[in-house]
């Protein structure tokens, strides 16, 4: 790949990392509950299905997939549903007064943390949508494809990465404060809940 065309993955791949949506707000969500530091599992599983959604477009599915209604209103009715069901439950969430439990934070498995973020980025199909569009402009058919598509998943991966453990999950650091009462804490989880309900609905609604 010419670095000049590297450079401009960079740009777009950035751009696009910034722009806020579930996997930021699973991340913030992740840096409240359960630590900065332990919000990268979250991060890591957003990323394993960034990539499956790479190798989707990359063997062609992610064609039929977005040429076919049906396959695609399913998963995007079963992504939106996820993300409105994380809404509720964090929105339902009983606020923690043990301090030390908070000082501990959440003690969910890295599993757990690393599943919840792979549907919640797996279970959106405009990924693959946007991949489709996405990809081509930085593919050149006449060279080598395998090289060509480690180079941009791993561009993007980094970039996705970085943007979102420093900045979202960092982000979530002034929010820390709230967390140290019941009514902080209830606070956030409302805030949260119903931004993940948000999306959720947006994911269902807008075509």
């Amino acid at each position: 790949m010419q670095f000049s065309l590297w450079v401009a993955l960079v740009g777009a791949g950035t751009l696009i990392s910034f722009t806020p949506g579930a996997g930021a707000i699973n991340t913030m969500s992740n840096a409240l509950n359960a630590g900065f530091r332990r919000s990268i599992w979250g991060i890591l599983g957003q990323q394993a299905a960034l990539l499956i959604h790479i190798v989707i477009v990359a063997l062609g599915v992610g064609l039929l997939v977005a040429s076919s209604p049906l396959a695609f209103n399913v998963i995007r009715y079963a992504g939106a549903a996820y993300l409105v069901y994380l809404g509720i439950r964090q929105f339902l969430a009983t606020p923690d007064l043990d301090a030390e439990q908070v000082r501990a934070l959440s003690h969910e498995p890295r599993w757990s943390m690393f599943r919840r973020g792979l549907w919640v980025n797996m279970l959106n199909p405009k990924a693959i949508v946007f991949f489709l569009a996405f990809l081509p402009q930085f593919i050149r058919v006449d060279r080598p494809l395998p090289a060509q598509y480690l180079i941009v998943a791993g561009t993007v991966v980094v970039i996705d990465i970085l943007v979102m453990w420093f900045f979202f999950a960092g982000t979530a650091r002034s929010f820390q404060r709230f967390t140290r009462d019941a009514r902080g804490q209830q606070a956030l989880n409302r805030v949260f809940g119903v931004l993940f309900v948000a999306v959720g609905v947006l994911l269902a609604v807008i075509h």
